[in-house]
């Protein structure tokens, strides 16, 4: 889910910027493999996710041929981004965290982990379209929705739920506060020089 997820706001993305399949193709690969890739070169996992598991790149290439199908996409899909943008936020930054707590980080270690996997495919995305990417910016919360999920998840696992519980809802909750963050706004104060 989280690679069909991101590998759709790359698709949606490179068709925003007027790409050609190709360009499509690459910049849904960078979006929704980037993060992952940065973590499992932090934690020296070899071969990376995507490489080992051979289908997740094949799902993006089906992904943009679907899509490359469609002939135009409406004016505004700005609005049409946020969903899978927010979606693949939640499901990679606590797949991020739970890949990092089973290679023995510490949790302040495996939370910034997760942010990284949840938020650098769209950082790298971002910089490809020649964009200053959100999580630099005063743009509405994007990491702190990944930082806060992650420690819900440690939170609700430190006081015994049970993963299948504590996963779904640490993921609703960094899905709901990214959603929530973009309708009303919702950012930290820009630091004064």
């Amino acid at each position: 889910m989280a690679v069909i997820s991101s590998g759709a706001y790359g698709v949606l993305l490179g068709r925003r910027h007027g790409m050609d399949f190709v360009g499509v193709f690459t910049l849904a690969l960078i979006v929704a493999f980037g993060g992952g890739t940065l973590r499992d070169l932090f934690l020296d996992r070899h071969p990376l996710f995507w490489i080992r598991e051979d289908h997740y790149p094949l799902i993006i290439f089906a992904l943009a041929i679907v899509t490359s199908l469609i002939p135009k996409l409406p004016e505004k899909t700005e609005r049409m981004l946020n969903f899978p943008d927010a979606v693949g936020l939640g499901l990679f930054s606590i797949v991020g965290a739970t890949a990092s707590i089973d290679a023995g980080t510490s949790l302040f270690v495996a939370s910034l982990l997760g942010v990284v996997t949840g938020t650098f495919g769209g950082v790298i995305g971002d910089v490809v379209c020649n964009r200053v990417p959100s999580l630099f910016g005063t743009a509405p919360l994007f990491a702190t929705c990944s930082f806060l999920g992650c420690w819900l998840l440690f939170l609700l696992e430190g006081v015994s739920v049970p993963q299948p519980y504590s996963v779904p809802i640490a993921i609703t909750f960094i899905v709901l506060m990214r959603l929530a963050a973009i309708r009303w706004r919702w950012h930290l104060p820009q630091l004064e020089t």
